[in-house]
């Protein structure tokens, strides 16, 4: 799951537990005493209902407590309300549902004074004895909406938009939250991805140093790093550079004085010549390839915008490669080649092509053939050449365009060149915005070229 989603959701969580405890906290604290005043309020009113009906009772008779209940009645506070005779358990006002308070009548006859009953899903009950001056006994008796806390979130459409705005609030909250947090994690990982590609000039954007957090320490730490392996990089290519120009002068004056030395010698000392003129060459070819190598990192060499056929090319390439393979017992065969052009240098996508190929001449078996393909594929130019060298280990793979880099500790002539050729090949590729992959197939190693098509 990703940092953003976690953090957007624990923050809701967070949110909706906060919700729930303060609704528990309000309906414990705040219900409770609610009631209570409810139960005092309604005891206080009923007292005074018992004085009043005194004095109807009084002045106009039982016809007045008659009219009285019935005015009663009619008030929008009450479901009830009636006046009961004691002695004969009758209705004074006209009611049709004293059963349903027996309980709370004796319960205020008990009292003597006014009980109210809450228990009734529906409503709420009261009753209140009353002793008139003649000795006759009534109860005045009401019936109330039962009383409860007002719904926050449920219960009418007002509370429905009340709870959709909480949540609506919540989730922009939390989404803004989770991205105020992810967002500088996000760019810190977007310059980490430019580094590890290769542009070296990748840092984090200002904003996010300017946090003033440990996200904007983590930033700048990250900058330094860069800074710091931007310096390393390209003091270790002008190394390269500078060595390989100084070393050109002194290999030159060698292969004059070479020469004067093998005009001078002699049937004994001729063999020892032609081993140091051959190492001579050697070393001059790789400084050649080094002197290459350092002009594609730091992007010296400029690729001209000119159509290449890329079928001739590879034609030519592939003849001239299994010319030199004849000679070892092994052959170059092209077993597909389709017509495409690709814009680029000429000079520096042969040298690519050739460097793979003789890579892969070089490592194919005796008796083998190294097998050449290109092929048209969605607007990309898509060279593959397979070898039977028996391919390499599957961790040495992301290795192999590495400089200098051959797989195996061995050092010697016999397994290979000076490792510059694959190296030299993808930075002349990258130079023209293509890519090349290795991977093992069967018995030997695939090298997989795309360009994009003119």
């Amino acid at each position: 799951m990703r940092l953003f989603v976690k953090i957007f959701l624990w923050f809701l969580a967070a949110i909706g537990l906060m919700t729930g405890v303060v609704i528990f906290i309000t309906r414990t604290f705040q219900t409770e005493p609610m009631f209570s005043r409810w139960q005092r309020a309604a005891r206080t009113q009923m007292t005074i209902w018992s004085g009043t009906a005194d004095q109807i009772y009084q002045a106009q008779g039982e016809a007045g407590l008659k009219l009285y209940a019935i005015r009663q009645r009619d008030s929008e506070a009450l479901k009830d309300f009636d006046i009961v005779d004691a002695a004969s358990n009758t209705s004074i006002g006209g009611s049709t549902a004293l059963q349903d308070f027996d309980g709370v009548i004796q319960r205020a006859d008990a009292a003597g004074g006014p009980e109210i009953d809450t228990s009734p899903e529906d409503s709420a009950l009261g009753a209140i004895p009353v002793t008139f001056k003649d000795g006759k006994k009534v109860f005045l008796i009401a019936r109330w909406n039962a009383p409860r806390a007002p719904s926050l979130f449920f219960g009418s459409s007002l509370a429905y938009m009340r709870l959709a705005g909480l949540l609506l609030t919540a989730v922009l909250v939390c989404y803004l939250l989770a991205l105020y947090l992810t967002s500088p994690i996000r760019k810190l990982r977007e310059a980490t991805r430019r580094l590890a590609s290769g542009d070296l000039q990748a840092r984090v954007p200002g904003r996010v140093s300017r946090r003033r957090d440990e996200l904007s320490d983590l930033a700048r730490d990250f900058d330094h790093m860069a800074e710091r392996i931007e310096g390393l990089i390209l003091s270790q290519k002008r190394l390269n550079q500078d060595i390989s120009h100084e070393l050109r002068s002194p290999l030159a004056r060698l292969n004059v004085a070479l020469e004067i030395a093998k005009q001078k010698s002699n049937r004994e000392t001729a063999p020892i010549l032609d081993r140091i003129e051959n190492e001579s060459n050697r070393l001059n070819e790789m400084i050649s390839r080094l002197l290459i190598l350092a002009k594609l990192e730091t992007g010296s060499v400029d690729v001209e915008p000119v159509e290449v056929d890329f079928d001739e090319l590879v034609r030519g390439v592939a003849e001239d490669a299994d010319f030199e393979a004849s000679a070892k017992g092994k052959k170059v065969t092209v077993a597909n080649l389709d017509d495409c052009s690709v814009v680029g240098s000429d000079d520096l996508l042969r040298s690519a092509v050739e460097n793979v190929l003789r890579n892969a001449v070089r490592y194919t078996k005796e008796g083998t053939a190294v097998e050449v393909r290109l092929n048209n594929n969605n607007g990309h130019a898509v060279l593959s050449i397979t070898d039977h060298g028996g391919g390499v280990p599957e961790g040495e793979l992301q290795n192999l365009f590495r400089p200098f880099y051959r797989v195996g500790e061995a050092r010697d002539r016999t397994t290979g060149g000076t490792g510059l050729g694959l190296a030299i090949a993808e930075r002349a590729i990258k130079a023209h915005k293509g890519s090349i992959t290795a991977k093992n197939v069967g018995d030997g190693l695939l090298v997989e070229i795309s360009l994009d098509r003119a």
